[in-house]
């Protein structure tokens, strides 16, 4: 089913004229009403083409709006004016003032178009909550050589992509940290598996998690930061673990024969979702941490894996269905399941963004493995990233990584 945005007026605000003090910023309400997303021209900021460009780029990347060439058919327009070391950005719905703000222009133009654009989000969508997350990143796999897989990150459109472990080995799975501070990943070395954590920061700095002889795969931090989920087999037998990282202590969750993966966490840390395969094919479970009881989740398709918790509760996971994987989400409180991409192609490994409606997940398509972005909510997509070696794993941090450079 399509949900789109309709946006309606509480007040209308004056917009600026020349150099006025700051602009107010006009509160908008949004009604789930209309079949499309509201559509927005954006006739640039004269004198500034590469600003320009940058807000265009992350105004058609938020995936909150539908950008059109044509002013009259638009339901808003905003319009720029550049100011030396700032700029203003006014919007119009129906040729009607609805907010007006300056901006400090940063380092980059690509800086400065993620700040206007994430207040842009966060002020029209005031009453979803919704959270500006241009500044967010994405962090994946890609195999550069037989045997070797390192980590890199990239931006929400796909543009400022970073190596950020170098390793000559297997490198995969990597999850953000709650503060964007650092990425965790899986090692695979000649002895065994180990859980290693790398700081966005440079110099950057690289420390072992979770090391154990065997297994230890599968890192997921809580939302408090203060534990990790992990797969581990001390004694042989694959289980889910939570590490207490200040302390090193270690609970175990599970002991049976089946086999567990993917552990991930709910957004109030009070559950713990993997995959199981007691019943004989792969199927996610819900942990209760206060009393250890487990919940199966009723899934579309079958062999579901790899899921993950979106910051409102919704959890996407892969599964199979008709022969090939695809994506579906399930939403406990609506008391819904559904498949959210009909596409040819694998698809795997979703990653929720921050605003709880978009995903990044991979996708295998005519031999060539490609990271896209679903709407959950339409079931459009868009192509994130195609380089020329095998990408997989997606992950997308929940804020801004903090990374000491503005």
């Amino acid at each position: 089913m399509k949900i789109s945005l309709a946006l309606l007026f509480l007040c209308f605000i004056p917009l600026l004229q020349g150099r006025a003090p700051a602009p107010q910023i006009r509160e908008l309400t949004v009604s789930k009403n209309t079949s499309q997303n509201p559509s927005i021209f954006f006739s640039g900021i004269p004198g500034d083409g590469e600003l320009t460009a940058a807000v265009n780029r992350f105004l058609r990347a938020c995936g909150w709006f539908d950008c059109v060439k044509d002013r009259k058919n638009a339901d808003y327009t905003l319009d720029g004016k550049d100011e030396g070391k700032s700029f203003l950005l006014y919007l119009k719905m129906g040729g009607v003032p609805a907010g007006a703000w300056r901006f400090n222009k940063h380092t980059s133009a690509r800086s400065s178009a993620k700040t206007a654009v994430d207040t842009i989000i966060e002020k029209s969508f005031k009453e979803l909550k919704v959270k500006g997350f241009c500044r967010s990143k994405i962090a994946f796999c890609a195999r550069t050589a037989p045997g070797v897989s390192n980590i890199y990150t990239c931006d929400i459109d796909g543009h400022d992509m970073e190596q950020l472990t170098f390793f000559r080995a297997l490198c995969v799975e990597p999850c953000w940290t709650p503060r964007g501070l650092s990425i965790c990943y899986s090692k695979y070395g000649r002895t065994g598996i180990d859980v290693l954590e790398t700081t966005i920061a440079k110099p950057r700095r690289s420390r072992l998690i979770s090391g154990s002889q065997g297994i230890n795969a599968g890192a997921s931090v809580s939302p408090d930061g203060r534990y990790m989920a992990v797969i581990r087999s001390p004694d042989h037998q694959v289980d889910i673990y939570v590490i207490e990282l200040a302390s090193g202590r270690r609970r175990r969750l599970t002991k049976d024969k089946a086999v567990e993966a993917s552990p991930c966490w709910s957004p109030d840390g009070k559950y713990v979702f993997y995959v199981s395969d007691e019943s004989g094919r792969p199927r996610i479970i819900r942990h209760a941490l206060d009393n250890n009881r487990r919940f199966r989740l009723p899934t579309v398709g079958s062999d579901a894996v790899t899921p993950d918790c979106s910051g409102d509760g919704k959890v996407a996971y892969a599964t199979r269905v008709n022969g090939r994987y695809t994506i579906a989400v399930y939403d406990s409180v609506k008391g819904s399941n559904k498949q959210v991409v009909d596409l040819p192609g694998e698809w795997e490994s979703p990653g929720w963004a921050a605003d709880n409606r978009q995903l990044v997940c991979k996708r295998t398509y005519r031999g060539k493995q490609e990271l896209c972005v679903i709407d959950t909510w339409s079931g459009n997509t868009r192509l994130l990233v195609s380089p020329k070696v095998p990408v997989s794993m997606p992950s997308w941090s929940q804020c801004e990584p903090r990374t000491g450079v503005r």
